[in-house]
């Protein structure tokens, strides 16, 4: 499918410069084309420019041909859809008389300790089979992608027994064949602690270490391994038994750090040359100085600070550090039933006080980079996948994050085709 966009009032994140992330004050600076043309073939970005050169162009030729499908994009803005580095979206039904718990003052922690929260998803895992995971999973790709989303990382982590993890990573995989968006496998058995494993939890770390991510590797099931390194949950010991472990087998570390205290988390995830580390509520000096010294991509997710009301991570100090920032919308069940990107970047903007450009680009080159697919995705460049958004008719690129609420998508283009 060959499909021209003409007239585009701004087009988003052009990169001449093949730009794997962007960091620190760069995050404030947008580049972009006005009133640009773009020109897509066989899934891939071939080209784009400003209307003045259009006529000029290779691509007026090619558009007289039949089968172009054009699009005015008049007034409207073209640029990346959204990468989703982070979601838990293969989970059974929902879980909101919890969220009547945390109406009446329950803590999530305290939640958690009365059997519900991670182990009450993990109970409904084990019962669900994989044709009704896949069945919800692709109704909530659906949702994400109608909202400009068009690549994901999903976890496992809500099985915590051999079996249904790799359930999990078995519906991940079937919904790789099924959906067109981009979607990345994380293995995440050390999501939490099985009540059956209360007071022995070395021997749940025993499981995974020698049992699930040997599986897991063999039947080639996951991009990455995560661990929830945090206050209640893994310690920085039991964190490195698995990371040591999946390095034998090739599966390079995302972690869950800092979302409740100072953990070690970020520290242990950059000593492992983690992809990302993901939370980041506690971030002090000490980790932003780990963070500025390694490869590895800092991750927010402003949903779950906003749905549990926790502390904001400090993304303006850790921008103003010279750092890079990707947001995610962490969708699941629990702590963030949300996948949309859009309210994600206007949490960034509001509560974080991040620039409208910074929030456009932690949501697709960095955000890319945080899933491992920056060299395909993420920005506007010759060779890349076409995965974009056309944005309704709106006054201003700032408008995105500003508008909270509604939504500035009018068409995705995904792999090329709409």
């Amino acid at each position: 499918m060959k499909i021209l966009i003409r007239n585009i009032k701004a087009l988003l994140q052009t990169d001449i410069r093949n730009r794997r992330l962007v960091a620190g004050k760069e995050m404030s600076e947008l580049p972009l084309t006005e009133n640009a043309f773009l020109f897509i073939e066989d899934g891939v970005i071939k080209g784009y420019g400003d209307m003045s050169e259009f006529a000029d162009s290779d691509f007026v030729r090619i558009s007289d041909h039949k089968d172009v499908h054009e699009i005015d994009a008049t007034g409207k803005m073209v640029m990346p859809a959204f990468c989703d580095s982070h979601t838990h979206i293969v989970y059974d039904g929902s879980r909101e008389i919890e969220y009547i718990d945390k109406i009446r003052g329950l803590s999530y922690e305290e939640i958690a300790r009365r059997g519900g929260g991670i182990l009450n998803s993990a109970k409904r895992m084990q019962d669900a089979s994989e044709l009704q995971l896949v069945e919800q999973a692709m109704e909530r790709l659906e949702e994400v992608r109608a909202l400009g989303t068009g690549a994901v990382e999903i976890k496992s982590g809500y099985g915590l027994t051999t079996e249904s993890e790799m359930k999990m990573l078995r519906v991940i995989r079937k919904l790789k064949e099924l959906s067109p968006l981009t979607i990345k496998a994380t293995f995440l058995g050390a999501h939490a602690v099985p009540a059956e494993y209360k007071g022995r939890q070395n021997e749940y770390v025993d499981l995974i270490v020698n049992e699930m991510i040997p599986k897991v590797a063999d039947e080639g099931l996951a991009d990455y391994v995560d661990v929830f390194c945090d206050r209640g949950f893994f310690t920085v010991e039991e964190t490195e038994r698995i990371l040591e472990a999946s390095q034998k087998y090739g599966l390079k570390p995302k972690i869950h750090a800092n979302e409740l205290d100072y953990s070690g988390g970020i520290q242990t995830g950059v000593k492992y040359q983690a992809l990302s580390v993901d939370h980041l509520e506690f971030t002090g000096d000490e980790e932003i100085r780990v963070l500025k010294e390694s490869n590895t991509m800092p991750t927010l997710l402003p949903g779950a600070a906003f749905f549990l009301e926790m502390v904001w991570p400090p993304a303006r100090k850790m921008i103003d550090s010279g750092l890079p920032l990707a947001m995610a919308s962490d969708y699941n069940p629990g702590s963030s039933p949300s996948g949309n990107m859009q309210f994600v970047m206007s949490l960034g903007s509001i509560k974080m006080k991040m620039l409208p450009e910074e929030v456009i680009h932690a949501v697709t080159i960095n955000g890319a980079y945080a899933m491992g697919v920056e060299e395909e995705l993420g920005s506007i460049a010759t060779g890349k996948k076409a995965n974009l958004i056309i944005t309704k008719r709106i006054p201003s690129y700032e408008f995105l994050p500003y508008a909270y609420g509604s939504n500035k998508v009018e068409q995705v283009i995904i792999n090329g085709k709409l």
